[in-house]
């Protein structure tokens, strides 16, 4: 019995040990060590929330301390926010802080522009958080730039819910989507390069209208969101040569919405340019598409004579699906590299009529499997019961093209073969990685030998790109695309995607070569 009264007192010792708060705090001296001077959060655009970004506060002494005051300078006008180790707001009082510890603190901001007298389109937003007053204060700089942009979304509620979607004209019918957005208005039919432009929501062109995009203009788009030309409307995006290749200040550019550092590469981030069945002399001139699910989807009009999409010296990189992908349509390209796609870079289904010539279309998709190469033609779509509906490849031309990447087999031929409907494609002087080295492809159209479908290939040779992982496909010095363009389409087009002559001697691709280091 008196063994069991002694473990019994020794246990409620432990559990009375154990809750105790007996914990003595210092008053801060003024000592705190901090993870950064200043806090820069980046760029954001007017009342769009920002990323999450992180303080860590060090007690490196042995003693445990309390901290009076941690607050925002600016109080509750404060477009900051602040999360103190899990608790909210923009002030808090006595934070205790052990010895040889730290905690967190989350801050965020939402910035409206408007609020503030500023005649540029953008500026520097700052406040300080501090640590403790008088004597002992230490303080951390919080500085955030803000950029203002002509919003385009779609009609909203009292609880910004979004509450309008679109009917689309698509071949002649009127069809209800669930897609967000609204149709343009005609004062928001050209986009200029005074302002960026966020669109919520899918933006359409209407009927009979054509969307304008000037030199130098840059267009965000939010998760979900896109261009959508619809029936006999049109978009022409103008852009133009940059002599400045770091800031392209004279070419268009859109990608999502999100400027911080860490969704500079994030493929997927909105939705596409959708060319709808019906919409008709689309020309696209030096634009860089980046961070989207579908660079360009192309719908229909398969035997437009001008072509439905004229697109040259133009870049589309990181897209989660398809870099262009065409159904049954008309596309002529020129001057045009397309990288790193979750699945083709270009896609044309369904037959159609293509033409590419000075291209280089390849895929170095790094971000898991992909299930088509970098180039993929066939003459059929399937439906949910697997029965096809075929229409005519009336041309597939890709003329001084390189279409690479990191798979054995970067291009891929899938024809339904009917004596109705034509099948017809050739590839002249191109540089291609096609190494079938288990012979999954066979069959006329893999005869390499067949001088009316392949003309003077060159099969699984070294590019020499300078830097596939960052989107860099100029060619090197040994590069074996060097010189073996044919004449004909180089004078077809004459200079290359950085305004380079190329008629006295052709290289195959977008781009002329150069000597560049690793240093470069």
């Amino acid at each position: 019995m008196r063994y069991i009264y002694f473990a019994l007192t020794l246990c409620f010792l432990m559990l009375w040990s154990s809750c105790r708060k007996d914990f003595e705090f210092s008053a801060s001296t003024g000592i705190l060590q901090f993870s950064k001077d200043t806090v820069y959060l980046d760029t954001v655009f007017t009342n769009i929330g920002s990323s999450t970004y992180n303080l860590k506060v060090y007690n490196k002494s042995d003693n445990d301390i309390l901290i009076p005051s941690v607050k925002l300078a600016l109080g509750d006008a404060s477009n900051y926010r602040l999360n103190v180790d899990g608790i909210a707001g923009k002030s808090f009082e006595n934070v205790e802080l052990l010895a040889k510890d730290s905690l967190f603190i989350f801050i965020e901001t939402t910035i409206d522009y408007n609020a503030f007298s500023n005649t540029e389109t953008s500026f520097l937003y700052t406040d300080k958080i501090e640590f403790d007053s008088g004597a002992n204060l230490q303080e951390v700089e919080l500085v955030t730039l803000v950029q203002d942009a002509i919003f385009i979304y779609p009609d909203r509620d009292n609880t910004t819910k979004v509450i309008e979607t679109l009917t689309l004209n698509i071949g002649g019918e009127l069809i209800e989507t669930e897609l967000q957005g609204r149709e343009l208005l005609p004062e928001e039919l050209t986009f200029t390069n005074q302002k960026p432009y966020v669109i919520y929501g899918f933006a359409t062109v209407p009927e009979n209208q054509t969307l304008t995009i000037e030199a130098g203009s840059r267009v965000h788009f939010h998760a979900d969101s896109g261009i959508i030309v619809s029936n006999n409307a049109s978009i022409q995006i103008n852009g133009e040569f940059s002599s400045d290749q770091e800031t392209l200040e004279n070419e268009v550019i859109f990608e999502g919405d999100r400027l911080e550092p860490l969704f500079a590469d994030i493929p997927g981030q909105w939705g596409t340019i959708w060319l709808l069945d019906g919409s008709t002399n689309n020309n696209i001139n030096y634009l860089t598409i980046k961070n989207a699910t579908i660079g360009i989807l192309s719908d229909g009009n398969p035997n437009a004579v001008n072509n439905k999409l004229n697109i040259s010296n133009s870049q589309i990189y990181n897209t989660s699906a398809f870099g262009i992908f065409g159904r049954n349509t008309s596309i002529a390209a020129e001057n045009l590299v397309i990288n790193n796609s979750g699945q083709s870079s270009f896609a044309g289904t369904i037959g159609g009529k293509y033409n590419f010539t000075h291209a280089t279309l390849v895929n170095y998709w790094n971000n898991g499997f992909r299930q088509y190469p970098a180039v993929l033609l066939n003459n059929f779509i399937l439906d949910e019961d697997n029965n096809a509906t075929l229409a005519s490849l009336t041309e597939a031309n890709f003329n001084n093209c390189i279409i690479y990447g990191n798979d054995n087999t970067e291009f891929q031929l899938e024809e339904i073969e009917d004596d109705a409907i034509d099948f017809n494609f050739k590839f002249t002087n191109c540089l291609i990685r096609f190494n079938d080295t288990s012979n999954n492809f066979t069959g006329d159209n893999y005869n390499f030998d067949n001088d009316e479908l392949y003309e003077n290939i060159i099969f699984n040779r070294e590019p020499d790109f300078k830097d596939t992982d960052t989107n860099q496909f100029i060619i090197g010095a040994d590069s074996e695309a060097i010189n073996q363009g044919f004449p004909l389409f180089a004078n077809q087009v004459p200079f290359d995607i950085l305004n380079e002559d190329r008629t006295a001697s052709p290289d195959i691709g977008a781009y002329q070569h150069t000597t560049f280091t690793d240093d470069d």
